[in-house]
């Protein structure tokens, strides 16, 4: 089980948590970023939930970590976790563009360097040559059912890269139906580990994705196919 310990932050960083929560909340009355807006849901469902993984892999490295944080909307889960461990390179995939204006409003706001923003879908840039197999760590929340959310995130990891899936509830039947499709674009699946933070009320999982193979050319498939026609 996933618990994770605060008691290292710093002053500077709860500070940054305090402002990107009042931007959010600022740009929210604007652009629908999240119905999530009171003080506390926010600081559990939304920062607390975005670094769990630091209780399951290693992010401050002895080099440079490369993440992706795939469909990123208002920046959950890739900027808390930058908050936490400024020294990691972050890239940022949102197709909405005012989702990406809030975005880079927020990551010049919070003083964050080495992050990478992108205005385009997962599709179209993981076929981009600079960006495909170039990331060591591939996130994703609340994209959608595992076997569509495997063909968006494995064409960006490295062999050797891991990929990490939030989910919510009952996911023993989504994991079954996405094997088939984990393994056709180059993955295995390592593991699940339940997330144990007090005060969530449904039961959320961090699914790990192993990077063992190339992906095969023909994947990601054009955009909207791997929803429409999901791999099995």
């Amino acid at each position: 089980m996933i618990k994770r310990d605060f008691s290292n932050i710093t002053a500077d960083q709860i500070e940054q948590f305090e402002v990107y929560y009042k931007e959010l909340l600022l740009w929210n009355k604007r652009i629908n970023l999240t119905r999530i807006t009171d003080y506390s849901d926010v600081q559990l469902k939304h920062f607390a939930d975005s670094v769990t993984p630091l209780s399951v892999v290693n992010l401050e490295t002895s080099g440079t970590l490369k993440c992706m944080d795939v469909g990123s909307g208002a920046g959950f889960p890739g900027l808390p976790l930058k908050i936490l461990v400024p020294s990691m390179n972050l890239s940022l995939v949102e197709s909405v563009g005012k989702k990406v204006r809030f975005l880079e409003h927020i990551v010049k706001t919070l003083g964050l360097h080495d992050v990478n923003i992108y205005n385009n879908r997962a599709e179209v840039l993981g076929r981009d040559s600079m960006l495909r197999e170039a990331f060591d760590l591939i996130l994703a929340r609340a994209l959608g059912p595992m076997n569509v959310i495997a063909e968006l995130t494995l064409p960006f990891s490295r062999i050797g890269g891991k990929v990490i899936l939030f989910k919510k509830g009952e996911i023993s039947r989504e994991i079954e139906d996405a094997r088939g499709a984990i393994i056709k674009l180059g993955g295995t699946l390592s593991g699940f580990h339940p997330t144990e933070i007090a005060g969530f009320e449904d039961k959320r999982t961090l699914i790990i994705l192993n990077k063992v193979f190339h992906t095969p050319e023909i994947y990601p498939r054009r955009s909207g196919i791997p929803k429409k026609r999901p791999l099995t």
